[in-house]
């Protein structure tokens, strides 16, 4: 059986980002946003360099890849009932998706909670993109729309650990 490596994993990870209308720089945005009232030398390089650091930890790569990985089988619709319904509804008692980052959350304490639980609530930038995508018919977004919000708030958490 072949392993894959970390970085390869990393490439993985970005390519079913892209795959999905998910830049870099669309995180890395949220970042800044984030951070600039906090840090006056902030840029955005700075933020993309933070993203990036995030999605090479393990714990966050298999996070993004098991969620993905549910949001194409939810819209392959072949997920067994209920689940399948509750993962397309992306109903609201339907918690799993928090639960899935806060394996990445963890990886960087609890300021990376406070973060996620802002960018959840409000849905700036790429994470109301993608979630308003699911609501108006398109594409399931049930995990991916948490796992985006999860690496900005880590990539947050990271610049102010620093």
């Amino acid at each position: 059986m072949e392993t894959t490596t970390e970085q390869d994993n990393y490439q993985v990870v970005v390519d079913q980002f892209q795959a999905r209308g998910v830049a870099l720089t669309a995180i890395a945005e949220l970042v800044y946003d984030g951070q600039k009232e906090f840090i006056s030398t902030m840029a955005l390089s700075d933020a993309l360099d933070s993203v990036k650091h995030v999605l090479h930890k393990t714990e966050v790569q298999d996070a993004i890849l098991t969620g993905l990985a549910l949001d194409d089988l939810a819209e392959a619709k072949t997920l067994p009932e209920p689940l399948l319904s509750r993962v397309r509804a992306d109903s609201l008692t339907y918690g799993t998706d928090e639960n899935m980052v806060m394996a990445i959350l963890g990886v960087y304490g609890t300021i990376s909670w406070t973060n996620f639980g802002y960018l959840d609530r409000l849905k700036p930038g790429i994470i109301g993109e993608l979630n308003d995508a699911q609501k108006n018919g398109g594409r399931v977004n049930t995990f991916i729309d948490d796992l985006v919000a999860a690496v900005a708030a880590a990539a947050e958490a990271r610049i102010a650990h620093e």
